[in-house]
C-alpha cells in the first residue's frame, strides 16, 4: 500500500497516465499511428528538442532558466556550417568552434545572472534576441545551402540505421545517454544535491557551503552547449541550416519540462518526469496530424495540457503536506 502511494503520489504518475491515454487515443483514431514508419518519424524528430529539455530541466531546478535555447539551436548550425562551406576550416573544426561559441553564451548568460544580480528570464530574453540577430546576420536571412557532407561526425551525430523494419538516428541513442546521466547526476551525485539546494534555498545552501553560483554558471554553459549540439543535429538531419530554426523552442521546452513535473520556483523535478514530458508533446503533435487536425490548433493541445497539469500537481502537492 505504500509503494502504490508513493507511485500516485509521485510527480511522475500524472504525465504517465496522459501519456497512456494518449496512444490508447491516437491508436483508436488512426491504426497508422503504431505503424513502423510513423513512429521512425516520431523518434526522429524527439531527441532535438528532447536533449535540450534536459539541460533546461537541470537548470529549472537551480531556480534559473535560459530563453535563449531556440536562438542558440539555430545559430551553431548556422555557424559550423559557415566556416566549413566558406572552407575556412574542416567540419570537425567548425563543430568545435560553434560548441565552444555556444559555451561561451551559456558562461555569459551565466555571469550575468549571478554576478550582475539581473533575472535570468531579462538576460536570456536579450540574449535570445543577439543570438537570432546574428545568425540573421551571418546569412542574410537566408538558410545555408544545402550540402552533401558525410564524414564520421556526421554519422556519429545523426546518422542512420534499421533496426526491424524501424528506421533510427543515433541521436535517439545520445538522447538516452544524456537522459540516463542527468538522472544519475541529480539523483546520485553531490552535484545534483548542489543542484536542488541552489533552487531550493539558495541561501540556505550558501550557508552549508554550496557553491550556488559556479552551479548556475556551469548549467547555463551545459544547457547552451545542448542546445548547440541539437541544433547541429537537426542541421544534419534535415540537411539545411536556417537562422530561424529554433524559434519558439524556448516556450515548448519548458512547457515539457513543467508537464513533466519540474517546478518553476525551483528545488524540484525529475529527469523521468521531463522525458515523458517530451513524448507527451511529441506523440501530441504527431496525433493530431494523423487523426485530421489542423497543425495550428497544436498550441491549444499544449495550453490545455499545462494548465491541466499544474492543476493535477497542485492538487497533489496540498495532499501531500495535508498528511
Amino acid at each position: 500500500m505504500r509503494l502504490l502511494q508513493k507511485i500516485f503520489s509521485s510527480a511522475e504518475f500524472g504525465p504517465l497516465i496522459l501519456l497512456i491515454g494518449e496512444i490508447v487515443v491516437f491508436t483508436t483514431l488512426s491504426p497508422a499511428f503504431l505503424s513502423a514508419g510513423n513512429i521512425s518519424n516520431l523518434l526522429a524528430f524527439t531527441p532535438e528538442l528532447g536533449m535540450i529539455t534536459l539541460g533546461m530541466t537541470l537548470l529549472m531546478i537551480a531556480g534559473e532558466f535560459d530563453l535563449s535555447v531556440g536562438s542558440v539551436f539555430g545559430f551553431a548550425p548556422v555557424l559550423m556550417w559557415t566556416c566549413y562551406n566558406t572552407h575556412f576550416t574542416s567540419l570537425f573544426v567548425g563543430f568545435l568552434i560553434a560548441m565552444g561559441v555556444a559555451a561561451l553564451i551559456g558562461f555569459a548568460n551565466g555571469w550575468l545572472v549571478t554576478r550582475l544580480k539581473i533575472p535570468s528570464f531579462l538576460v536570456t530574453l536579450g540574449m535570445l534576441l543577439v543570438v537570432r540577430g546574428t545568425a540573421l546576420y551571418l546569412t542574410s536571412g537566408f538558410p545555408q545551402r544545402t550540402w552533401s557532407a558525410t564524414s564520421f561526425l556526421t554519422n556519429a551525430i545523426a546518422g542512420e540505421f534499421p533496426v526491424g523494419e524501424l528506421r533510427i538516428y543515433t541521436s535517439l541513442l545520445w538522447f538516452v545517454g544524456l537522459a540516463i546521466l542527468s538522472g544519475y547526476v541529480l539523483t546520485e551525485t553531490k552535484t545534483g544535491n548542489w543542484i536542488q539546494a541552489s533552487g531550493g534555498n539558495p541561501e540556505a545552501a550558501r550557508a552549508r557551503g554550496v557553491r550556488v553560483n559556479r552551479t548556475k554558471i556551469m548549467l547555463f554553459v551545459l544547457t547552451a552547449i545542448i542546445s548547440a549540439y541539437a541544433g547541429i543535429t537537426s542541421s544534419i538531419r534535415v540537411f539545411a541550416a536556417n537562422p530561424n530554426s529554433g524559434t519558439s523552442y524556448e516556450l515548448e521546452v519548458i512547457a515539457m519540462v513543467v508537464i513533466g513535473g519540474t517546478a518553476l520556483s525551483g528545488g524540484r523535478g525529475s529527469i523521468i518526469g521531463t522525458v515523458i514530458g517530451v513524448l507527451i508533446l511529441r506523440v501530441m503533435r504527431n496525433g493530431i496530424v494523423l487523426i485530421g487536425v489542423p497543425g495550428l490548433a497544436y498550441n491549444i493541445f499544449i495550453g490545455a495540457i499545462i494548465l491541466g497539469m499544474m492543476a493535477l500537481h497542485s492538487w497533489l502537492e496540498r495532499r501531500h503536506y495535508a498528511r
